[in-house]
């Protein structure tokens, strides 16, 4: 089982653009990336709304995103959040690491 969490990220004048970008070049991305139970971290930007970016953000565990949460590094990206101003929508999903053969013929590989 694995937890996910996309976190919508809405700003004004490209901020939430400029968020991503900061997050990237100043190596957190990389750091959060490298954390132990960090399966993916990664920004999209959904193609009908240039002011809001996609962060999609899977853990192994609750206990890995609880160990993340309580690093240094959320004060770091929460002072980013308000220097750019973000207002934040979150959907959390859990895995059930399965996909019905129903589902899977409509995939292609």
């Amino acid at each position: 089982m694995s937890i996910t969490v996309n976190i919508y990220y809405t700003g004004k004048n490209g901020n939430a653009k400029k968020f991503a970008e900061e997050m990237k070049s100043s190596g957190v991305v990389d750091s959060i990336r490298a954390e132990d139970g960090n399966l993916r971290y990664e920004y999209f930007m959904p193609i009908d709304d240039p002011e809001t970016i996609l962060l999609v953000d899977s853990w192994k565990d609750q206990k890995s995103i609880d160990v993340h949460h309580a690093t240094p590094m959320m004060d770091q990206i929460t002072k980013l959040r308000e220097k750019y101003d973000l207002h934040m929508k979150v959907e959390r999903f859990v895995s059930d690491d399965s996909m019905p053969e129903s589902d899977q013929k409509f995939l292609r590989k």
